[in-house]
């Protein structure tokens, strides 16, 4: 027997942002992965895996008082390569810190504006943080494909 699974969920204004960046991020060979959790403590919107094994991170931020409660995003740079901001093109993005990258985009889509300056991980923090990445990728396609089964992991 087959179960209806309704409509899907409404999205939040930072959940359809993050949508597109991650639409355009796989248009770019990256793997974009949501709410990833690097460390205890952290939740960032958008991790990606690009081919060469770069790892970006992506906060996405819907107004400005989602940018201005933010107070953890700082601790996200020693996990990623590249850091960005994505927004929507009416975000004033002169609030946003110059030195981050940024993109500019929408639940449709985005585009890749200003190019991160890049701070390498440590070979062995890139091991493990790349191994999360997969184990927490393929955990979420399980409960995807078996959700009754899936009782543990990530």
């Amino acid at each position: 027997m087959r179960c209806d699974p309704g409509p899907p969920p409404t999205l939040t204004p930072g959940a359809e942002l993050a949508r597109g960046v991650c639409r355009c991020l796989a248009s770019m060979d990256f793997a974009p992965l949501v709410e990833f959790v690097p460390a205890r403590g952290l939740r960032v919107d958008v991790m990606a895996l690009g081919p060469g094994g770069e790892v970006w991170v992506i906060e996405c931020k819907s107004s400005r008082a989602d940018f201005q409660s933010d107070q953890k995003w700082q601790g996200y740079l020693d996990w990623c390569d590249r850091f960005f901001w994505a927004v929507s093109p009416d975000f004033p993005t002169e609030l946003l810190p110059a030195d981050a990258g940024l993109f500019l985009g929408d639940s449709y889509g985005a585009e890749l504006v200003r190019m991160s300056p890049e701070a390498r991980l440590p070979p062995a923090r890139r091991k493990a943080l790349t191994r999360a990445f997969a184990r927490q990728s393929a955990w979420r396609l399980q409960r995807q494909m078996d959700p009754a089964a899936m009782s543990g992991g990530a």
